[in-house]
Formats: structure tokens, C-alpha cells, sequence
């Protein structure tokens, strides 16, 4: 199997499971930097979680930087090379989150994202 075909099973399979999630009825969740006892501000912090259209996100907890992805394993690594030669602390929040600031990671998700919802909708019509 391909690189490419694994990509392209992972985005179907990304997007089945949006299709699938219920609408939530609470807005995305707000994220905010780590309190001072929790973590020191000298640590570099980023959350990463799925949007609602399941892509990885990866955002810095000061807003500065951010970033989209296919894998959780790219955002990880998108996060420790943001913040090298310093280590970072990873945030993993259970609801999901939207990225609010630039992407500057894989600049091929935006177009990802689009064929995934396109996706979900066209498998909630084909639903009885």
C-alpha cells in the first residue's frame, strides 16, 4: 500500500466519522494558556485535539502559532519542532476545538477539509 492510498483511506475514514458525529449543541471549546501552578510559562504549551471536521489541530496555548493535519502523530511532531530546541508540553482536550489562528501546517488540509465535509454531506443524503 501507497503512502497515497493510506492518506486517502485515513480522509475516508476521517470522514465517515464526521459524517457520523451528532451536531453538538455546545460551541467548540474555548482554550486558553495553563494556569501558573498547573505548568511554568517558560514551557512552551500546545493543544492538540480534532475540529469538528476531525483533522488534527495543533495550537500554541499564547495564540501564536497553529496549525491542521491528517495525522495526531504530525501534530505532535508540528508542536516539538515549533518549540525547538526547547522541549514543549502537549494538552490533549477531550472536546473538540477549531484552529483561530493562521495554518502552518499541512497547507493541503484546507482542501482536505472541504472534500471530508463534501463527503459528509453527500453520505447523509445516501442515508435512508
Amino acid at each position: 500500500m501507497t503512502l497515497q492510498m493510506c492518506e486517502e483511506a485515513a480522509m475516508a475514514a476521517i470522514a465517515l466519522q464526521a459524517s457520523r458525529r451528532q451536531p453538538d449543541t455546545e460551541q467548540a471549546a474555548t482554550l486558553r494558556p495553563l494556569d501558573p501552578d498547573v505548568l511554568s510559562a517558560a514551557i512552551p504549551t500546545f493543544f492538540i485535539g480534532r475540529n469538528s471536521a476531525g483533522l488534527w489541530v495543533a495550537r500554541e496555548a499564547n495564540e501564536r502559532v497553529g496549525g491542521l493535519f491528517l495525522f495526531k502523530s504530525s501534530a505532535a511532531d508540528f508542536a516539538n519542532r515549533q518549540s525547538a530546541p526547547e522541549h514543549c508540553a502537549l494538552v490533549f482536550p477531550t472536546e473538540t476545538f477549531e484552529l483561530d489562528v493562521e495554518n502552518r501546517g499541512n497547507v493541503l488540509i484546507v482542501l482536505a477539509g472541504a472534500a471530508m465535509r463534501l463527503l459528509g454531506r453527500l453520505a447523509a443524503r445516501l442515508r435512508p
